[in-house]
């Protein structure tokens, strides 16, 4: 039961990538790894923020998902924008994604160096203790705001005319274009709720391990959530993200941490090759 809650606790912080690297795909139709650079930089303005003004987690996390948006906004002007406008290929969204991924984490390579830094105390250490359960606080502060953030995101998406508007560009953006929708507009917006879910997740990151310029490379846990969820499916990338949480908390309890990672890709390899198309079921055809 200790595993199955440490999984869960673990599982809410990659559903956030998961969901902000699947909303993406769901538009663009490619796999957006610069959404790693993102979390880099937006764990790092949140360090900056909380060691310097001393702020609570929440006005840190509020501000540095801000941060994340806007860095998500104006990395899909720059690096996507031309792209889609020229109607190009799906391969050159790819590259400039994991091209704009990596300048992000070694831009904060040069400013910052390989230092490992740890994130002040911004919440109590304690830990809750029901039977022969142990429960930290932060990581039942994380799970209760990733909750909120994915149940406000689904209301979002389900029950507005934002959330219509990325439901139906989700199905053919040009024929959205050709009817009237601001396609540029809603694609920007998607790229700031992404951004800002990637910008708490860089801060829970930061805080659930130490602060270095690859913990935007945490993406991939994200990348593997998705499609074993099904990617295109923003209810599967969730699913599939607990699932995964809890499958890693086990291995790192069993076999070590080292080895964790490699037990995921294979289980991975081995869930794909029997269900390719993933636990939502959508196939998917198009991708990069």
């Amino acid at each position: 039961m200790q595993q199955v809650i440490n999984g869960i606790s673990v599982g809410a912080v990659y559903a956030l990538i998961a969901v902000g690297f699947a909303l993406v795909y769901n538009i663009l139709k490619f796999s957006n790894f610069s959404h790693g650079g993102v979390m880099t930089v937006s764990a790092y303005f949140g360090y900056f923020l909380a060691s310097t003004f001393h702020l609570s987690l929440l006005v840190t996390l509020a501000l540095t998902a801000l941060f994340g948006g806007l860095c998500a906004v104006i990395i899909e002007l720059v690096a996507f924008r031309r792209i889609r406008n020229s109607n190009g290929p799906l391969i050159y969204y790819f590259v400039s994604s994991i091209t704009v991924g990596m300048l992000l984490e070694n831009i904060i390579t040069i400013f910052k160096g390989s230092t490992f830094y740890a994130y002040p105390g911004l919440a109590s250490n304690t830990v809750v203790r029901m039977g022969s359960i142990t429960i930290p606080v932060m990581n039942m502060l994380m799970l209760v705001i990733s909750g909120m953030m994915l149940l406000v995101l689904m209301w979002v998406i389900m029950k507005t005319s934002f959330g219509i508007a990325v439901r139906a560009a989700s199905f053919d953006v040009n024929t959205s274009k050709l009817m009237g929708m601001n396609t540029s507009q809603i694609i920007s917006l998607v790229f700031f709720v992404s951004g800002f879910l990637g910008g708490i997740s860089g801060v829970f990151l930061g805080i659930s391990y130490t602060l270095y310029p690859q913990i935007g490379q945490m993406v991939v846990k994200g990348w593997i959530a998705s499609v074993l969820g099904g990617l295109g499916s923003l209810e599967g990338a969730v699913l599939g993200a607990f699932i995964l949480g809890m499958v890693e908390v086990y291995l790192v309890s069993t076999v070590g941490a080292g080895l964790s990672s490699v037990f995921i890709f294979i289980l991975t390899l081995v869930f794909l090759m029997f269900r390719p198309q993933g636990i939502a079921g959508n196939v998917v055809r198009d991708k990069a």
